[in-house]
C-alpha cells in the first residue's frame, strides 16, 4: 500500500475518491496523462487493496475502500509514538545539559 501511496498522482486519485464514486476518466482528467496511464495508476491502486472497481458497459466506475488506510494509520501510529517518546527524551537530556 505504500507503493501504491508514493506516487502523487495516486494520492491525488485517493483524496478524490474520498468525496465519492469516480469514473476513471474522472480520475485522470485532473492530470496531464491519458485515460491508459490513469487505468495503470488505478491498478495499482487496486493491488493495493484501496479502490474497487465496477465495470458498468464501457465505464470503469471506482470507489474507495478505506480499510487498508486504516490498517496503515495504525502502523504509522506506532512510529508516531516511538518517535515522539525520542524526542522527548532528547529534549530532558538537553535540558539537563542545559542546568548548571
Amino acid at each position: 500500500m505504500f507503493h501504491a501511496l508514493a506516487d502523487p498522482t495516486r494520492r491525488a486519485m485517493v483524496r478524490s475518491l474520498a468525496g465519492g464514486e469516480r469514473t476513471v476518466g474522472e480520475l485522470a482528467a485532473p492530470h496531464p496523462i491519458s485515460l491508459a496511464a490513469a487505468s495503470k495508476h488505478v491498478k495499482v491502486l487496486e493491488r493495493a487493496g484501496l479502490v474497487r472497481r465496477t465495470v458498468l458497459g464501457r465505464r470503469h466506475v471506482c470507489r474507495l475502500d478505506a480499510a487498508p488506510l486504516a490498517a496503515a494509520t495504525d502502523h504509522l501510529r506506532f512510529y508516531e509514538d516511538f518517535w515522539t517518546g525520542r524526542i522527548d527524551a532528547l529534549e530532558r537530556y538537553v535540558t539537563d545539559e542545559e542546568r548548571p
